[in-house]
């Protein structure tokens, strides 16, 4: 057994900033990753970090596009934080060493991006999360924190009152990939959960292999509810054949988009007359999705993402990366022809709901980053708005469970007695997410005895007759096979474009899964370096996620950000200004809401229709 007073489990850019943080404030601090730091997804973010920093800008304009942006879905006093913390939180990097890109006065560059009404995305080249990430880690590195590479947690230690609210969590189990061992960490003061995002529940995205909704899925085990987790961002600029990410930094610089007949259809067809490509995501990418089923996309697939204009100079000082991508990828040279692009998915806006200061409703459990909804990008993110999400609430996640004191939070957690609840009958088969049978029923799943001295204990012993069950096993269905028909079903059906019927068809392949799953065995026969084991993990995970995403789409029947509802092409804010809870409650999910705080520190802000 390993402990410490906090451990960060991720180390993309939330989990690097968080355990800088619980370090600073005096804190023995650990970081428990299946990825070494360096390659985490933060790594493939290009635009850059939105801050206001010049003369002419201000932290309330900021906080009024988010908040607009998120289609008033967003809780004020997040979007309010992360909106004047950025500024001083991005200067911090500069002084570590973060290389942003500069004008010829040597001040720091800042482009536009969509939805601001400010160029305050401030940026490293196309190479933004790249050079973040490595600037996060030299400082882990320099402050002697432990980091445990390559070590997949499998689930949290969480005593196991009936009520989530009551509950304690004391620490994490891992795999040590190298050995195959199975271990407790424990976390005397607290656990910070910094995974990244849900991507792999669908075919089609910009997320790599590894973003598999690890924390979202042991945090909604152990009692923690999703908030918002219909709200999926497809972001409008992906290459075809692979999902890898287009910058919106190409639009930001100048970047334009045409349809099969050579129009620049974002303003030819009216999709956002002033502020054409540098809409808001959602809105691009639904213009982008009519005009190919209209017929007039390219080879019925994608548009044509044209920076040609921009000049060779500017091209291969601002955004040489995306010369790369498009030529290693696609085999276009982005010098002298157009770059094909179609939406895909690319962020979670939803995930495990937290407070301001990162913590969830079971004491010492903490999220940060695209695994958290705390919620500052309500129904869609604004692009240039993640990074900061990243070391803001990081930021506050590692001081808090750290111990310092960041005054009360505004934001309430957890069910309380009075909620409004989904009383809908779910389309869902009640039982385990997805899990193999190991005969121990002593305890829930996510859940320990709530004897204190014996809950890490217990969950280690979980874990490892999980895991002799599933090697065991010499016959039965492999995880690839149920995950790929998982994907197919979620792009299919819980896309840019989403109807009732589609949903239940979702959720209907999302229940063959879970049953399915019922049979999953291990082939891997090796006790070390057992990608097939961890992999089988997390495909359970994606199930009980992509569950999740669609349930919450079934009932939220308006229009709203990135939600498109065929049956209700309106915003309703009369009966769905409300943020969708999910809960795990006696073996199955139950939905309940709360409503979105609109009251900020010295303004309310008033829904208004949200045209660009």
């Amino acid at each position: 057994m390993y402990e410490h007073d906090v451990i960060v489990v991720g180390a993309g850019g939330a989990g690097l900033r968080a355990a800088i943080a619980a370090h600073e404030a005096g804190a023995d601090v650990a970081m428990v990753t299946k990825l070494h730091p360096v390659r985490s997804h933060t790594g493939a973010a290009e635009g850059g970090i939105n801050a206001a920093l010049r003369e002419g800008d201000d932290w309330e304009l900021h906080a009024y596009d988010t908040m607009k942006g998120s289609d008033y879905l967003g809780d004020a006093p997040a979007i309010e934080t992360l909106a004047k913390d950025a500024p001083k939180d991005t200067i911090t990097l500069e002084h570590w060493g973060m290389p942003f890109s500069r004008e010829e006065d040597g001040t720091v560059s800042q482009r536009p991006f969509g939805g601001l009404s400010f160029p305050r995305t401030t940026y490293a080249g196309a190479e933004t999360g790249h050079h973040l990430l490595h600037v996060l880690y030299e400082q882990v590195v320099k402050r002697g924190i432990q980091v445990y590479d390559e070590w997949y947690v499998m689930n949290l230690a969480v005593s196991d009152e009936p009520d989530p609210n009551d509950r304690t969590c004391h620490g994490v189990v891992a795999y040590d990939v190298q050995s195959g061992a199975v271990e407790g960490f424990k976390a005397n003061r607290g656990v910070i959960l910094a995974t990244g995002g849900p991507g792999q529940a669908f075919d089609h995205t910009t997320n790599a292999v590894s973003c598999t909704g690890d924390g979202h899925a042991i945090a909604y085990r152990a009692g923690v509810p999703l908030e918002d987790m219909e709200f999926v961002q497809f972001h409008p600029t992906t290459l075809p054949s692979t999902g890898v990410l287009i910058s919106e930094g190409v639009r930001g610089e100048g970047g334009i988009l045409y349809n099969n007949e050579g129009e620049r259809f974002m303003f030819e067809h009216g999709y956002a007359n002033n502020a054409g490509e540098l809409a808001s995501r959602d809105v691009v990418s639904r213009a982008e999705l009519t005009e190919v089923n209209e017929g007039r996309g390219v080879e019925d697939e994608y548009v044509h993402l044209d920076m040609r204009h921009l000049g060779a100079e500017r091209i291969v000082d601002r955004l040489e990366n995306i010369l790369h991508l498009a030529e290693d990828f696609e085999g276009v040279d982005g010098l002298v022809e157009p770059m094909p692009v179609k939406p895909g998915q690319h962020y979670e806006m939803g995930g495990i709901e937290t407070d301001e200061n990162g913590e969830t409703c079971i004491t010492g459990l903490y999220a940060a980053g695209e695994c958290a909804c705390v919620s500052v990008h309500g129904a869609n993110r604004l692009g240039g708005n993640a990074l900061p999400e990243l070391v803001v609430f990081g930021k506050r996640a590692g001081y808090h469970a750290a111990g310092k004191d960041l005054g009360e939070a505004q934001i309430e957690t957890g069910y309380r007695e009075g909620v409004e609840e989904e009383d809908m009958e779910l389309p869902i088969a009640p039982g385990e997410t997805g899990l193999a049978e190991t005969g121990d029923d002593a305890v829930a799943d996510g859940g320990q005895l709530a004897d204190t001295d014996g809950v890490l204990e217990g969950a280690v012993e979980t874990e490892r007759k999980r895991v002799e069950y599933l090697m065991e096993r010499d016959e039965g269905i492999q995880h690839a096979e149920i995950r790929s028909k998982l994907q197919q079903a979620m792009t299919a059906d819980v896309n840019v474009f989403r109807n009732e019927d589609g949903i239940k068809r979702a959720l209907r392949v999302i229940r063959e899964c879970r049953e399915e799953y019922r049979d999953v065995y291990v082939a891997d026969p090796s006790r070390t370096f057992n990608t097939d084991l961890q992999m089988t993990y997390e495909t359970r995970n994606l199930i009980d996620v992509a569950e999740t995403i669609a349930l919450g789409a079934l009932v939220r029947n308006e229009f709203r950000g990135a939600h498109w509802r065929q049956e209700n092409q309106i915003r309703d804010d009369e009966n769905w200004l409300k943020h969708t809870l999910i809960s795990w409650n006696g073996g199955k999910p139950s939905i309940w809401y709360r409503p979105v705080i609109l009251e900020g520190e010295d303004k309310t802000y008033e829904p208004k229709i949200r045209s660009y």
